[in-house]
């Protein structure tokens, strides 16, 4: 009899193990499941890479990654400062929170209301910046687009390139306007600083013409990514997505492209977005570069290096470089497609043309003068 209630408890024990396994069983069969459908079905921007795993820990301190690894490679150790180490718990606390408790402003560009929109590095400061002049997107305001623009029937969207080009070179340089209706308060009625047609693409053919001046080929993208947003019932965040195809079909279109400039205005108030040089007034200038790519360096070096040529000639021209990256913000700009690639902001919404044509004018120069240098070393 007690055999035979040592056998049961036996048997009872074994039969709970094994449904334990089996639903264990079933969990990892529904939990890779799982997976596999949130990474095939997420946007492409979005699958797990370097680039998004660089997201996860940018804000995570640096000195914490140079001391594992020191762990396990004393050379790490020998140049590594001997600053107080965050606690474990602090650690997991930034991983899962993204907030650096030794930075507030990675708690206040989450809580407080358009103070994302400085949630930048900057990389080289010019002359008044920092955090509190860095550059602000503005989008056009609600209904704008309606009563500016007649309805387009959507069979009748432009087809083939919309482009200034000068037909018998082949283009080295392509310029586009991601946010093509950004305008400038002095040159329009009103004061909304958008337009359809005054606004940074006419400064982008500007830029163009001086280029060709310098006998550089260039062709300059008059496609309105404004229009083609609206047609689709797109947000102005998917702004950088339109004219990513634009950059693309260049791209496979002319195989001659290696510098591509995308052309911006600010949104900052006129004594942040001028400079007085020699006597006149000038639109200045800044370079922001996208770090969720995995070979933003080069770009980031091309624009450091244009930064310091602008300072050289003209002080106070350029307001420096800035770096974006991270959750919230573009952090690529289409710059991944091209390491000669930058994003430039023109003055701000109350400089006129006369100031931007002058800066253009300058910038026209440094960049001619680089580029001509690049050619030279490819050669």
């Amino acid at each position: 009899m007690i055999g035979s209630t040592t056998m049961t408890k036996v048997i009872a024990r074994m039969l709970k193990q094994l449904q334990l396994v089996m639903l264990a069983i079933i969990a990892v069969i529904v939990i890779t499941f799982v997976m596999i459908f949130v990474m095939t079905t997420t946007e492409v921007e979005k699958h797990f890479s370097s680039s998004t795993i660089h997201s996860w820990v940018s804000d995570v301190q640096a000195d914490w990654f140079v001391h594992v690894i020191g762990t396990e490679n004393r050379y790490f150790q020998m140049g590594e400062t001997h600053t107080e180490l965050p606690s474990a718990t602090q650690l997991a606390f930034e991983l899962t929170t993204s907030i650096n408790l030794q930075e507030p402003r990675t708690l206040l560009g989450r809580e407080v209301p358009g103070f994302s929109a400085f949630d930048a590095e900057i990389i080289v400061a010019g002359e008044g910046t920092d955090y509190t002049t860095m550059p602000m997107e503005s989008a056009p305001p609600p209904g704008w687009y309606d009563e500016t623009y007649p309805a387009t029937p959507q069979d009748e969207e432009e087809e083939g390139p919309n482009v200034d080009i000068d037909a018998d070179d082949d283009p080295i340089i392509h310029i586009v306007h991601t946010h093509d209706t950004e305008s400038f308060l002095p040159e329009i009625e009103g004061d909304v600083a958008n337009h359809s047609e005054i606004n940074i693409v006419q400064l982008g053919k500007y830029l163009g013409e001086q280029f060709r001046s310098y006998d550089l080929p260039v062709e300059v993208s008059e496609h309105s990514i404004e229009s083609r947003l609206h047609e689709r019932g797109l947000s102005y965040s998917q702004s950088y997505d339109v004219s990513r195809e634009i950059v693309t079909e260049a791209i496979d279109t002319n195989e001659s492209l290696e510098f591509f400039f995308d052309i911006h205005r600010d949104s900052q108030p006129k004594d942040i977005t001028t400079a007085t040089i020699n006597g006149e007034s000038y639109a200045r200038t800044m370079f922001v570069i996208g770090q969720d790519h995995p070979n933003y360096e080069r770009n980031l070096a091309m624009a450091t290096e244009l930064h310091h040529r602008l300072e050289d000639r003209y002080p106070g021209l350029s307001r420096g470089v800035i770096a974006s990256g991270g959750a919230g913000v573009n952090g690529i700009y289409n710059q991944d497609l091209s390491p000669n690639s930058t994003l430039i902001e023109f003055g701000g919404v109350d400089n006129n043309f006369e100031e931007l044509h002058r800066s253009a004018d300058v910038m026209a120069d440094v960049i001619q003068e680089y580029i001509y240098e690049q050619l030279e070393e490819e050669e």
